[in-house]
């Protein structure tokens, strides 16, 4: 017989499937059991051994019970074969009674490069349409169009290696230490190695990236560019240009400058239009100019903008302005959010590009392009990107649509308009690896696609390191790879002689062989050149290891850095500097909607939860959907911490948990992105957000939506702890998946009868339950038991305040134990944790550290600083993302210390 000690482990290197800071990944697999425990890749160059809390928790989230394991068509299990066919006759018949126009894909840098790569070439190449985009629209597509402006390629230029040397980093829209804390974290050692090292971080709210800053620039919504044309005249003014590298290696300097200069003449009117302090603008002024080794990195507050592209020009016309690009130590880096949004920026993913970087507005690149796949319908003109496809899907432009490993009615912006969009349009289809996601809910066919655990090829980081990803386990059901999906259908839509491939290697192969197609300098140079990959054995293509692009006879084995020999792929060669203006957002504050909503991630979550949230260690630390308020405004609007409120929009609207905070900018709040109908009655961020885009990238603005934030009035707040899911009839209510059971967290505006909840949830009368009731102050806790083992717990009072009072990390303990006694039973009806089992709510969800534990460790052995904390009880010791949190403790824990001496 075999045991499961017996069972051999198996250790293969994979990549993370969150983030595009792309970490690698050492698993050991046990096949047998489906079961995976990861560890970071110590020899992955990107991030040296380092997982973050999401990646370190990948093996928990791969339970087949949430998958979508079969086939499904109009709500009927299916073959593949007929679902297959199903897809093919149903784009068919609309291509020939509306055009190819009338047809759309949706993707995702979810997807590896060999899907992506077959979606576009199957949509683009063969069906005669650029109606295909992606959700890496959503997050990165200002950076690849002010990188297209200004250097004629979307490249990027420096490297994480840079962090290790540069003098000052500037971290610009982006909360690094919650949405790439590995790069964070090498931030901080890089600062720790060296202490005259500058951190300047440029936000509106105060984030657990200040940690690490010596500035903190608190600027205004929007007012990006405005502060960097003030940098740009400063630099001239102060004599810090690389003239040499300006007059030799770019064009448009003096129209650029001339701009800047209009746009803020004097260090005064920068301040007043950043809404910032004129001493820290100086200093940040002052340092820029000071050290040589200045790296700018930036991410989403700077991109999802209605401004976005001309935020990145902006910060790249300061860096060509000072010849800091291409150097070590120096450069501008943008940070992107998925872990192959890059591949996807390869292969010409979004609705305006071709593959291996060329462009489709360029007739030279469709006749290559068409030449090399045998095709003679390459659309002539962009598709349509995010907003404006779903947009063409509701007025019905568009009748069928393709989406693939995303979720557009929580992630896109107007989510209401897209989720009524799809429920009309008249073929939906849906590829994924759930079971369930508020878009897969409308899907006419359901697709059931590999998850990361089984998904087999490549993926590029936003520092240009291509990676393996490697299948871990056998396909869940009857999952299929994305890139067979689309070739089987592609096959039965009339283009078999285009894609037929044995081995998803041979995609890449033809991927790699593509981009060194004609690209020299006879035909003009391009700066995505992987064909010295384009003859990769099997053999080969499984052993490969993280290598940067481009990788060609001229870097074998990678290049780190582009622009250092000051050439770039413009006509001329040469850099462009782009005139660019201040421009205040488009919807601004108003009496009815006062408040300008800002939004983000979360340290512990992605995207819309469908992978992070099954893992119980990454729901703990912020449980709920919140709105992050400034004191005075919650004030303003009556607005009480804890409590409960109805955030609106002319768009939609949200309910929240309010955290009331000086970290936050006086009229702003904040909300983060993840929380979808799955997981929270009305807690979709999305349904909020305006649907302004860019002008140039069509990229939303997600960061700048007036809304307007008052009290929800609950006639009761409460939550319940179950083992398995239970259906709440209550206004307000948030699934949280713990250890061994569910957590919801409820509030409803009309009072409910709680004598009658046992019959209403137990209606055969299988359990014993036990009910607590205070008529005076209408507090009721109620407990159901199957013998002595806990089934249920609910626990409710008219007071958010009061509601809080039982330990929910205490209760949730005891679904753990097989049978409880009776003093536990006792103990959970008064709803007080017997002393020292509490620990608090979560700090550090590498470890499952909670916050009493960490007040405990820090008064018994007198700890001053986060490394002794980390020492004590592990907290802080993995990715380090929790170390803000960690120090906010220990201030306040020295605090009550000074005063209880005094």
């Amino acid at each position: 017989m075999t045991t499961a000690q017996s069972i051999p482990l198996q250790t293969l290197r994979t990549t993370c499937a969150y983030c595009g800071v792309g970490c690698g990944i050492k698993a050991e697999v046990n096949v047998v059991g489906r079961a995976v425990s990861v560890r970071g890749d110590d020899e992955h160059p990107s991030n040296q051994g380092r997982l973050c809390s999401k990646g370190s928790s990948l093996g928990e989230t791969l339970a087949v019970e949430s998958r979508l394991l079969h086939p499904e068509v109009h709500g009927q299990t299916t073959d593949w074969n007929s679902a297959l066919q199903a897809v093919a006759e149903g784009f068919k018949q609309v291509i020939e009674r509306y055009g190819p126009d009338a047809v759309a894909f949706y993707g995702s840098g979810q997807l590896l490069t060999e899907d992506y790569y077959i979606a576009n070439k199957l949509m683009k190449g063969f069906i005669g349409s650029a109606n295909i985009d992606t959700n890496s629209r959503l997050c990165m597509s200002s950076a690849v169009a002010g990188h297209k402006r200004a250097f004629g390629s979307d490249t990027v230029a420096a490297c994480y290696d840079d962090l290790d040397h540069a003098e000052l980093i500037v971290l610009v829209g982006s909360n690094t230490a919650w949405c790439h804390p590995i790069v964070y974290q090498r931030i901080r050692a890089a600062k720790d190695a060296n202490p005259q090292m500058k951190v300047v971080v440029i936000d509106p709210r105060r984030t657990a990236t200040c940690d690490i800053a010596d500035l903190h620039l608190a600027i205004d919504s929007g007012a990006d560019v405005a502060l960097y044309n003030g940098l740009l005249a400063y630099l001239a003014e102060h004599d810090a240009l690389d003239q040499r590298f300006v007059e030799n290696y770019t064009e448009g300097f003096e129209a650029c400058l001339d701009a800047a200069r209009q746009d803020g003449q004097n260090l005064q009117q920068v301040a007043a239009r950043c809404g910032l302090p004129l001493a820290d603008v100086r200093t940040f002024f002052a340092w820029f100019t000071g050290h040589d080794k200045v790296m700018t990195l930036y991410s989403q507050g700077v991109k999802q903008s209605s401004a976005g592209v001309d935020k990145v020009n902006a910060i790249l016309n300061c860096h060509l302005a000072t010849g800091r690009i291409g150097r070590e130590g120096a450069g501008p880096l943008s940070l992107t959010g998925q872990p192959n949004a890059m591949g996807g920026r390869e292969v010409g993913g979004l609705a305006n590009q071709l593959a291996a970087h060329m462009s489709l507005e360029n007739p030279e690149h469709r006749d290559r392009v068409g030449r090399f796949w045998g095709s003679t319908v390459i659309p002539s003109k962009p598709g349509l990107p995010a907003v404006d496809l779903f947009d063409a899907v509701a007025d019905g432009r568009i009748k069928a649509v393709w989406i693939m490993a995303t979720n557009p009615v929580v992630s896109l912006p107007n989510a209401d308009k897209v989720k009524e969009a799809l429920k009309g349009c008249d073929l939906v289809v849906v590829s994924d690896c759930v079971a369930h996601s508020d878009t897969l809910d409308l899907a006419h066919i359901k697709l059931p696609a590999q998850g990361w655990s089984e998904k087999d090829g490549m993926v590029t980081n936003s520092e240009r390191y291509i990676t393996r990803q490697r299948g871990l386990l056998a396909p869940a059901g009857q999952a299929k790879p994305d890139w067979w999906i689309l070739c089987e259908v592609a096959k039965r839509m009339g283009h078999a002689e285009a894609f037929t491939y044995a081995h998803h290697s041979e995609i890449f192969v033809e991927h790699a062989a593509l981009s060194g197609f004609e690209n020299d300098e006879q035909h003009g140079l391009r700066d995505f050149d992987i064909s010295g990959l384009s003859k990769l054995t099997r053999e080969a293509y499984e052993a490969f290891v993280p290598t940067q692009w481009p990788i060609n006879k001229t870097y074998p084995k990678g290049r780190k850095r582009f622009f250092g020999d000051g050439r770039f792929f413009t006509p001329s060669q040469k850099a462009q500097f782009i005139v660019v203006k201040h421009r205040l957002p488009v919807n601004l504050p108003n009496d009815q909607y006062p408040l300008v909503l800002n939004t983000g991630r979360l340290r512990d979550q992605w995207h819309t939860m469908t992978r992070s949230a099954l893992a119980p260690r990454l729901n703990q630390h912020r449980p709920e959907p919140f709105v992050e308020i400034h004191p005075g405004d919650a004030q303003r609007f009556q607005l009480v911490n804890g409590a409960l409120a109805h955030l609106r929009s002319v768009w939609g609207q949200m309910f929240a948990r309010v955290r009331v905070t000086d970290s936050q900018r006086p009229g702003m709040v904040f909300v983060p992105m993840h929380w979808s109908e799955q997981y929270a009655r009305k807690g979709r961020m999305g349904a909020l957000v305006n649907p302004v885009v860019d002008p140039v990238s069509g990229q939303p603005e997600s960061k700048h939506t007036p809304v307007s934030v008052r009290p929800l009035k609950a006639a009761w707040y409460g939550f319940a702890l179950s083992r398995s899911d239970t259906d709440w009839n209550s206004d307000y209510c948030v699934k949280v998946n713990g250890e061994q059971h569910v957590r919801y967290e409820m509030a409803g505006t009309s009072e409910r009868s709680w004598e009658a909840l046992p019959e209403q949830i137990d209606s055969q009368q299988r359990w014993q339950w036990q009910l607590y009731q205070d008529e005076s102050s209408r507090v009721v806790r109620l407990a159901a038991f199957d013998g002595d083992k806990l089934c249920l717990v609910v626990c409710a009072a008219p007071d958010h305040a009061l509601a809080l009072l039982p330990d929910r990390q205490w209760m949730g303990q005891l679904f753990a134990k097989g049978s409880l006694n009776r003093d536990e039973r006792q103990q959970l009806l008064s709803g007080v944790a017997p002393s020292g089992q509490s620990t608090g709510a979560t700090v550090c969800a590498c470890f499952n550290v909670g916050e009493t534990t960490i007040k405990k460790v820090i008064q018994e052995k007198g700890l001053r600083d986060y490394a002794a904390v980390g020492a004590a009880c592990k907290a802080g010791t993995n990715c380090g993302s929790c170390i803000p949190e960690i120090k906010q403790i220990l201030a306040i824990e020295a605090g009550k210390a000074k005063n209880h001496v005094c």
